[in-house]
């Protein structure tokens, strides 16, 4: 199963890879140069696939616990300022998807969603301190009945040029249910209030809407 954000790409790659492919095989008459190159399209085809899959996955929704939003690796869990929208500080759990991670962003928490902003910017590398401050992001607030108001933000990475975002204000929302994806390498954010637990650790692997972030 495959995400919608990815049917134009993945039928451009196909097309290109059957074409290529073709002609490859038509007017190359070294065999190995023609293996070659038919070999690699496959390799290009077969990324585009990875990246783009949407594995169904039986969600245990929890109001009384945050969902990781996507899958990856912690790299970092830290109190900051938060400057956007609370102004004030919060706990920052950062989950870094490579790009052969499923790229689909998900709701930690099910709720109202009371902000819900894109910011054009630059495109650092992920892992980049000042990444979640000048590169390409979104920023969305749901407040839940459990944990009140909580922050994720999708931040693009230096391979991701297009940031999907399905958040609207005033709309109500279900926790791991889909709220954006990111198009090939990035980042997301999430600040929770000062206190909460956070049951991840640094470098921990996790999977959206699965693995469990935080609990009360």
């Amino acid at each position: 199963m495959f995400h919608q954000e990815g049917n134009k790409i993945i039928f451009g790659m196909l097309t290109i890879a059957i074409i290529g492919s073709i002609i490859a095989d038509s007017f190359v008459p070294n065999i190995y140069i023609k293996w070659g190159i038919i070999t690699v399209l496959m390799i290009f085809l077969i990324l585009v696939l990875q990246f783009f899959r949407n594995p169904k996955r039986n969600f245990s929704l929890n109001e009384d616990v945050l969902l990781s939003p996507v899958d990856g690796k912690v790299v970092v869990i830290e109190e900051v300022f938060e400057k956007e929208y609370f102004k004030e500080k919060r706990l920052q759990v950062s989950v870094f998807m490579s790009p052969i991670n499923v790229h689909v962003t998900r709701y930690p928490a099910g709720g109202d969603v009371v902000f819900s902003k894109y910011h054009p910017g630059k495109f650092l590398v992920a892992w980049h301190p000042k990444s979640s401050e000048e590169n390409e992001r979104t920023t969305v607030v749901v407040k839940s009945s459990s944990f009140g108001e909580i922050l994720h933000r999708q931040i693009a990475g230096a391979l991701a040029k297009r940031i999907v975002n399905y958040a609207k204000v005033g709309e109500t929302v279900e926790q791991a249910s889909d709220s954006g994806f990111i198009k090939f390498g990035s980042r997301v954010d999430v600040f929770l209030p000062i206190g909460t637990k956070i049951d991840v650790s640094l470098n921990q692997k996790v999977k959206g809407g699965i693995t469990v972030l935080a609990s009360k």
